[in-house]
């Protein structure tokens, strides 16, 4: 009895291999969350991998009770049924990537996952300064929502690791301050050994009452963060608002973008120094200064320089 049943099984499994052959060549599918043996043969079938038939033998008598995950998966050429099922069980699917530059505001990391078309869902903007900054890996047919929740999950946890750190010069009493002054100081500066001074000038103006007269808090109110795409205009410095730096003391009511880890690790460590003021030096560093007088000089030779270079008349 027995032989007869490993006879039947072997005799089923040579004409399944023989009607399956292997998949033609190269393609990928998709596997929408829910979907049945039948309904990935379908997919399968409609792909040229394998027929549909051969797919739900093969789950039939051979395999293993795992069941198959979601997700998009590249079927290798010569890939018969049974080690498409396998890789549907195994999970193991593409891996797609969506990046997060630093200092990028919520309303561009919606923009960003709005425009991703493998990803599903509606999702409202997040918080101001609530997602890590990094690259995050997706699988197509995943919400957005579940993407957005990885990365403010990221962003919690960095934020405990750096908080954990802090020094007694931050300026920061809370987790809502840190962010905000990590989110001016990723906007100030795009260079990387400069994090920690541009910190320590912000640190010490909080500290004497001084104005921080951070120009991206001037435009965060009028764009969320989008690049303005022309000069600020005088009207705008003078403009008072929760944001703008220009017109008031002390730090805005919240985060101008999603800073990076090192931008908050600067003020939570910023440089000692006794710098009080700096100016951009046309390469994307900065020239700084302990007097008004070392910095307005500085200022006069960054406008010689745009006029030598025909920015300025």
């Amino acid at each position: 009895m027995h032989s007869f049943r490993w006879l039947t099984i072997a005799i089923l499994a040579a004409l399944l291999a023989a009607c399956s052959g292997g998949a033609p060549q190269e393609t990928v599918v998709v596997i929408p969350q829910g979907a049945s043996i039948a309904k990935a043969g379908e997919i399968l079938e409609k792909a040229g991998a394998v027929s549909a038939s051969s797919f739900r033998n093969e789950a039939r008598f051979f395999a293993s009770d795992d069941p198959i995950k979601p997700g998009e998966y590249k079927i290798e050429k010569g890939m018969d049924a049974g080690d498409i099922l396998a890789l549907f069980q195994s999970g193991k699917t593409i891996q797609r990537l969506v990046m997060i530059p630093e200092g990028m505001p919520s309303i561009m990391v919606w923009d960003r996952l709005m425009a991703e078309k493998r990803l599903t869902g509606e999702i409202p903007v997040p918080p101001e300064g609530s997602i890590l900054p990094d690259s995050y890996a997706f699988t197509t047919g995943e919400s957005r929502a579940a993407v957005v929740k990885r990365m403010q999950a990221a962003m919690d946890k960095a934020f405990n690791e750096l908080w954990a750190k802090r020094t007694p010069r931050t300026a920061a009493k809370d987790r809502n301050e840190a962010i905000t002054l990590a989110s001016i100081v990723e906007k100030e500066t795009g260079v990387p050994a400069e994090r920690r001074t541009v910190a320590g000038v912000y640190t010490n103006r909080l500290a004497v009452g001084m104005k921080l007269q951070a120009d991206p808090t001037i435009i965060y109110p009028l764009t969320k963060g989008k690049p303005l795409g022309r000069r600020i205009l005088r009207s705008e410095i003078q403009a008072v608002n929760d944001y703008n730096t220009y017109s008031m003391i002390g730090l805005p009511k919240g985060p101008i973008a999603n800073p990076g880890k090192a931008s908050i690790a600067a003020v939570l460590d910023p440089e000692p120094t006794d710098y009080l003021f700096f100016v951009a030096k046309g390469d994307g560093g900065h020239i700084f200064a302990r007097t008004l007088s070392e910095h307005n000089a500085n200022v006069q030779k960054w406008y010689q320089l745009r006029r030598e270079r025909g920015e300025m008349e």
